[in-house]
């Protein structure tokens, strides 16, 4: 079911957020937190469209899981303006109409 035209589509930014975690199960639980904002990325680096809400959340979620004190995690907002240059088979990442977080 597609939403209606005159509905308000919230404007998410686009971001990339990448982290680097020592431990092995928290690597995993930081995995699966990034890949559930996710819309495309690899291994520790992910493309992610959010709202400041939703960014916030991750924050939030994201500073629970890690050790400050051996952990980081960086999520970098990308300026609107520039345009998005991929390489071999790569897709440009694309703010879906419909967005599941979780």
């Amino acid at each position: 079911m597609r939403r209606p035209n005159n509905a308000a589509m919230p404007h998410r930014d686009l971001y990339l957020a990448c982290y680097d975690i020592s431990e092995p199960r928290r690597l995993i639980a930081a995995l699966k937190l990034t890949r559930a904002y996710a819309t495309g990325g690899q291994k520790s680096v992910h493309e992610i469209f959010l709202t400041p809400a939703e960014r916030g959340n991750l924050l939030d979620d994201m500073a629970v899981l890690i050790d400050l004190a051996t952990d980081r995690f960086m999520l970098l907002r990308l300026d609107p303006r520039n345009k998005v240059h991929t390489l071999g088979k790569a897709l440009k990442p694309v703010d879906p109409d419909y967005f599941y977080v979780g």
